[in-house]
């Protein structure tokens, strides 16, 4: 993960069928993902949406990466 994205662990995902997803996009803080999430369900009330937290460790700090 690149030094910038670091900074910007919480993620806008969108869901789709067949286990798919897509990034919409990443945020600083919670408050403007949500804020964000509500914009979309009014512009797309039928799509799903997720907000999730990705701290984005290095593989050392994983303990099952062997």
């Amino acid at each position: 993960m690149p030094y910038k994205e670091r900074f910007y662990p919480w993620v806008l995902v969108r869901l789709l069928p067949n286990m798919q997803r897509i990034t919409v996009a990443q945020y600083r803080n919670r408050s403007d993902a949500d804020g964000h999430l509500r914009i979309l369900y009014r512009l797309m009330p039928n799509a799903q949406f997720v907000v999730m937290f990705n701290p984005g460790l290095p593989p050392e700090y994983h303990p099952n990466s062997r």
